[in-house]
């Protein structure tokens, strides 16, 4: 368990005044020689109980979680409450505390029917704990899967319920899970000026962090707002490398059903800047790309609206023509290959991107550069200096083994 502190408001405990880094280490009763099956014993952060719920006693709490906040098959709230935990309310992110809501759709404050919490929703005008929405609360709990990419928004909630934790004094507990596209870290380097709710930090595409190793750089790096210090704690993952593959045992949010779909997203997702569609509107989303233009590929799809998935869906009814990865291997690579094919075959070349891609991509130069008619590889050597940069800042805040950082 590695704690950053900055504010000992809650009493009771022993808080330092600066980040420990220490290196990952296993417990007495953990110790495993290097042949350990790290997929097999492999653990999450919330199943660490009596490293988290002493913390929890006496205090009125919030979750920030979701429909993938599972420990087991129950859901943490359940458990929580089941252990005379004081939940008081919970905040959902994009997709909702169900995880049903379309991207980007408008998720409104309810009631959860089964424990008759109160639900308030971050996403949408609120992205943001109000003071008043946490001002009867002593501790916030983040438990959601992340799938290890910039442009996924969980992580920029969890960076504004930092921020507001650290405005309001407030403590905030991590409670880590692993991340699926953990073994590598590639793609460009965020510029300032493209700062989004897609892209809060100086980060790559493929971050290569946990969602509690991400924490732990936002604090140590100065990036909530003023340069605050968020009160935080990150309860770690048992058995857990950067290096072992893992698969979600739900699905993180409607459009990422599958391994294949999580490990393509990080290069597909850059689609939604553009004429292409990414299959939203079908079963398989970020399995297949297309657009009505039959020299873009052999595969036909057409999107439909679905359902608690993709309601109004690009090229909605229309035949789009291009390629299924689904006969594919799952990739373990960040790549520009199929958007730098598709770029060549589209015919209205000057529209081809629209103006969300900057916005994705982190930087302009990336568009820039495919229109200018540079390959990848020319391309992927703008990248090498930053991203050196950032494996060096990255190394001050792994929790666990990472063959990458050596």
């Amino acid at each position: 368990m590695i704690c950053f502190t900055c504010n000992p408001s809650i009493p009771g405990r022993t808080y330092t005044s600066k980040v420990q880094m220490i290196k990952p280490m296993l417990r007495k009763s953990e110790k495993k020689t290097q042949d350990t099956d790290y997929s097999s014993a492999l653990k999450i952060g919330a199943s660490q109980l009596p490293d988290y719920l002493p913390d929890l006693r006496d205090l009125k709490v919030g979750l920030v979680v979701n429909h993938t906040s599972l420990l087991g098959e129950r859901h943490l709230v359940d458990t929580l409450l089941s252990l005379g935990i004081q939940v008081k309310k919970v905040f959902a992110p994009e997709h909702g505390f169900r995880g049903n809501a379309d991207a980007g759709e408008q998720v409104s404050n309810s009631t959860d029917i089964q424990t008759g919490l109160p639900i308030i929703s971050l996403y949408g005008k609120n992205k943001k704990p109000e003071p008043t929405q946490i001002e009867d609360l002593d501790v916030l709990i983040f438990d959601i899967q992340d799938v290890g990419v910039r442009f996924y928004t969980y992580i920029s909630t969890m960076h504004l319920v930092m921020e507001a934790c650290a405005e309001n004094k407030k403590h905030f507990i991590v409670l880590d899970r692993p991340n699926p596209n953990g073994a590598y870290v590639d793609g460009p380097i965020r510029k300032e000026a493209y700062t989004s709710f897609v892209g809060m930090h100086p980060i790559p595409i493929v971050h290569g962090l946990t969602v509690g190793e991400l924490a732990l750089m936002i604090n140590g790096e100065g990036w909530l707002h003023n340069s605050l210090k968020c009160d935080l704690k990150v309860v770690k993952n048992r058995f857990y490398r950067h290096d072992i593959p893992y698969s979600l045992p739900v699905k993180p949010s409607p459009n990422l059903p599958n391994d294949l779909s999580i490990a393509l997203y990080p290069s597909l997702c850059l689609f939604e800047g553009t004429q292409i569609s990414v299959g939203r509107g079908t079963e398989f989303p970020f399995q297949v790309i297309g657009a009505p233009q039959p020299n873009l590929g052999n595969f036909k799809f057409i999107p439909e609206s679905i359902v608690g998935m993709s309601k109004n869906p690009l090229y909605k009814g229309e035949t789009c023509y291009g390629v299924d990865f689904r006969r594919r291997s799952v990739p373990r690579a960040f790549t520009l290959e199929y958007l730098i094919d598709f770029y060549k075959k589209y015919k209205n070349k000057p529209k081809f991107f629209n103006g969300y891609f900057d916005t994705l991509a982190g930087t302009d130069d990336l568009r820039r550069q495919i229109e200018s008619g540079l390959n990848e590889n020319q391309i992927r050597k703008t990248w090498e200096k930053p991203l050196m940069e950032y494996m060096e800042m990255r190394k001050k805040y792994l929790l666990y083994p990472d063959n990458s950082a050596q």
